[in-house]
């Protein structure tokens, strides 16, 4: 009976984890510049990577290989967000501008006045 609650409990951590990384390949595919596909790319890939490795080590059990898993996992939580931000900042000291959309299509109230 655990064995089977442990196999679903990995198979939708496994789900979810792939979920996350469809929203986030989408996310990179519909954002408008470099700043917010950046931002989808660095939060939700890195959520669903680390609930995929989580899903597969309850599904290994408490092994070697599960603490390796833990390992990657701790690895890719503080990595992934540092190398995002390094690149982020790094591309607004170059230059590269924030998109903003037009004032016109804001849907302010102050939009109209103008």
């Amino acid at each position: 009976m655990m064995t089977l609650l442990f196999h679903i409990l990995a198979v939708l951590l496994m789900l979810g984890g792939v979920f996350f990384m469809l929203v986030g390949s989408i996310g990179l595919n519909r954002m408008p510049d470099f700043y917010t596909r950046s931002h989808a790319a660095g939060k939700v890939d890195t959520l669903g990577i680390m609930m995929f490795l989580a899903g597969m080590m309850v599904f290994e059990g408490w092994t070697i290989n599960s603490a390796k898993l833990l390992l990657i996992i701790a690895f890719v939580a503080l990595t992934s967000p540092v190398a995002t931000h390094a690149l982020t900042r790094r591309a607004l000291l170059i230059g590269l501008k924030p998109w903003y959309r037009p004032k016109k299509d804001r849907g302010d109230s102050h939009a109209m006045a103008d």
